[in-house]
């Protein structure tokens, strides 16, 4: 065919084709917009706009007409006149509640688990996977327990959101009674699968790290530290001002020994919020044992100005100077161009901890 009409005109069998291929696209079109509420002024400029571009298109002659009104037509989808169908992902979730969300599996399921769960739709099986035999209940003839996925998926949720108990067992329809029980189950759950998830650094996992710190500037650096408060009810009969941080809430500290992959190495929970990190660090395991001399045994390493070190932390200028394993930036306005390019270098391989916060 010769769109410029210099050949001969479409076949009638051509004019068919075309004219079934344009009128199965705008079949599809209305059958997308069927289900939309009911036009603006808008989308009646829009459909005043289609019947006269389809009229066009049914009245084409010859060769030149339908191939013009076929690039009428698809300018008309390029530029809006046939809205899209939106994907089925781009559409928000109107279903029974979290938990129900969570069971479906389309485009959206792991960008969900995400923001409810803070992980993987993939993660969170694997955690279920481990855990389930430690969270199943026993059928009996009052009622079928709940599933172990839908217990362990409220009190990861509830810890990943730091939503109340009301409000989480809404979302994943769950009674009252079975709330705080689940949260000891799973808590105990996940001690029993994962007994050294959370460990000091020894043999190969310690190199790893030790060359980590070391490419960004820092030998034999085993972690960064630093305290971050978790917000709590205040607890009953305890003094309000024990638990009231500055930020004007109510929380418990936990101090957190992180690598470079956001791993944790070591961590201390349950001070109130009023306490310092310096008397949270001092009445800490991790205290004991770095006097001890039972953290950090790597091969002694030359730094400058003569030191020799084995193994440190690094800190931010909360914690003591005289502490001679946490490494904290110089800080202050004069400084000379070496204590500014290691306070900055300091602070970006610090900054990992802050990271794991979140």
């Amino acid at each position: 065919m010769d769109v410029r009409g210099c050949g001969q005109g479409l076949r009638e069998e051509e004019i068919d084709a075309v004219a079934m291929a344009v009128t199965v696209v705008v079949v599809n079109t209305m059958s997308a917009l069927s289900g939309m509420s009911s036009p603006s002024r808008d989308m009646l400029t829009q459909l005043h706009k289609r019947r006269a571009l389809l009229q066009s298109i049914a009245e084409a002659p010859d060769c030149v007409a339908t191939c013009e009104a076929v690039v009428q037509l698809c300018v008309a989808l390029s530029s809006g006149v046939f809205p899209r169908q939106i994907p089925r992902w781009w559409i928000r979730r109107r279903t029974g509640g979290t938990w129900e969300n969570l069971r479906l599996c389309d485009d959206a399921t792991d960008e969900y688990y995400r923001q409810k769960l803070c992980m993987s739709m993939a993660m969170f099986r694997q955690i279920v996977a481990a855990c389930a035999a430690y969270v199943e209940k026993k059928v009996t003839h009052y009622r079928m327990p709940l599933p172990a996925e839908q217990v362990i998926a409220f009190v990861l949720y509830r810890w990943a959101s730091g939503e109340t108990y009301e409000s989480g067992t809404s979302a994943f329809g769950i009674g009252r009674a079975t709330r705080l029980q689940a949260v000891r189950d799973v808590t105990s759950a996940l001690l029993r699968a994962y007994p050294d998830a959370i460990k000091w650094p020894v043999g190969h996992r310690r190199a790893q790290i030790l060359c980590t710190f070391r490419e960004k500037g820092f030998p034999n650096c085993f972690g960064a530290i630093d305290c971050t408060h978790i917000y709590i009810d205040k607890p009953v009969g305890a003094p309000s001002d024990n638990y009231y941080d500055r930020k004007q809430k109510f929380s418990v500290q936990a101090q957190v020994v992180v690598d470079l992959d956001l791993r944790i190495l070591d961590v201390h929970i349950g001070y109130p919020g009023s306490v310092h990190d310096v008397r949270v660090l001092y009445n800490s395991q991790l205290w004991r044992r770095a006097k001890a001399g039972e953290l950090f045994d790597a091969p002694p390493e030359n730094l400058p100005h003569g030191v020799v070190t084995q193994g440190y932390l690094l800190g931010d200028n909360g914690y003591p100077v005289a502490c001679p394993w946490i490494v904290q930036p110089y800080g202050g306005i004069d400084q000379g161009p070496d204590e500014e390019r290691f306070d900055t270098r300091q602070k970006v391989a610090w900054g990992c901890v802050e990271r794991a916060f979140g």
